[in-house]
């Protein structure tokens, strides 16, 4: 098996690669990839001493399996290249999460629809990614109308850039800005840039990246999304109306008992999930479990999970472990976009 990590210096692509060692992903050739400037960089995988190649390297070693985590930009420019040999492409950009042939996929969700034809395979969004893994239970017993979310998002989900953006400005140092107001001691309430109808793009992935995962239009959704100053976990406070009546105690155990899902909810003891909780985890915490008194059939809920992780590095290997476990790499078929 022979595994490429495109982007393998960058925030992700570092976690790629731990998570990698951890879950002791079957790796006989491991081919770290980043952009020029990294070429011939040294890492270490495994204990072992890689140096970093280029994409042009990587394409001629064949990878069954390439994990990218490079921008959107060299996600459209690479990975069919990858694609037209064989490669099986994991891709946590934006690029190609709604091109009509690419799946996207949440193990926990939606891995079954994956066959041996697909060769690129998209990422959600980090935010979607922790959302939809809780909806999906509650979904099929209950059959969701409506969701309204806010987010509560770490700066590690802009990047390295904006992590010393906010400790430079936790000692009073200038320097680089990674957004266009102070992060320390306060909060942005908009993530990426806006659309036409007002939103952030980052609020309409959420809206229409859900109902791609969860094969459902009929879903209806709406965020609202906000970058806060701490470093690693992403919160988010969902509302869900649903079709049908439910008992609190079975939401509950639907919860307790789903896929990559922990409950953390006992009031009595101030306990529910806090991003610190989530840091190098690979669950999603759920908490703040309660009906909505407000609306018939509607519950309120408190999400939390580690971005880089299950948002993003954790989920790509996840995808890349079910594809081996039901023998969907290796194959001689091509795809050509």
């Amino acid at each position: 098996m022979k595994v490429a990590v495109c982007g393998v210096t960058g925030l992700v692509g570092t976690v790629m690669c731990k998570v990698l060692e951890e879950r002791n992903f079957p790796i006989d050739e491991f081919i770290p990839v980043a952009s020029e400037r990294s070429i011939g960089k040294e890492i270490i995988f495994k204990g072992k001493t890689y140096k970093v190649v280029s994409m042009e390297d990587a394409i001629n070693a064949k990878p069954d399996i390439a994990l990218f985590s490079a921008g959107g930009s060299t996600s459209l420019e690479w990975a069919p290249k990858f694609a037209a040999i064989g490669t099986t492409v994991i891709d946590n950009s934006s690029a190609w999460r709604m091109h009509e042939e690419v799946k996207l996929i949440v193990p926990e969700v939606n891995a079954d629809q994956l066959t041996d034809e697909d060769k690129i395979i998209a990422n959600p969004n980090c935010s979607t990614i922790q959302m939809v893994v809780v909806l999906k239970p509650l979904h099929d017993a209950y059959n969701i109308k409506r969701v309204i979310v806010s987010t509560y998002q770490s700066v590690t989900g802009t990047g390295v850039k904006a992590v010393e953006q906010m400790m430079n400005e936790r000692e009073g140092i200038d320097g680089v800005m990674a957004y266009p107001h102070q992060i320390d001691m306060n909060i942005i309430p908009q993530i990426d840039v806006f659309t036409d109808n007002l939103y952030t793009k980052e609020e309409m992935k959420m809206v229409n990246e859900t109902k791609k995962i969860m094969s459902d239009d009929n879903i209806r959704l709406t965020a609202t999304a906000v970058r806060i100053p701490v470093v690693g976990g992403h919160s988010e406070s969902i509302n869900i109306e649903f079709e049908k009546e439910f008992e609190l105690k079975d939401v509950v155990r639907l919860l307790d008992d789903a896929d990559g899902v922990v409950v953390i909810d006992d009031p009595a003891t101030s306990s529910y999930p806090m991003p610190k909780d989530s840091h190098e985890k690979d669950e999603v915490f759920v908490g703040r479990i309660r009906r909505d008194e407000s609306q018939p059939n509607a519950l309120n809920l408190w999400v939390v999970s580690d971005n880089l992780r299950k948002g993003a590095a954790t989920n790509a290997v996840q995808i890349a472990e079910y594809l081996v476990a039901h023998n969907l790499v290796n194959k001689e078929s091509l795809m050509t976009i």
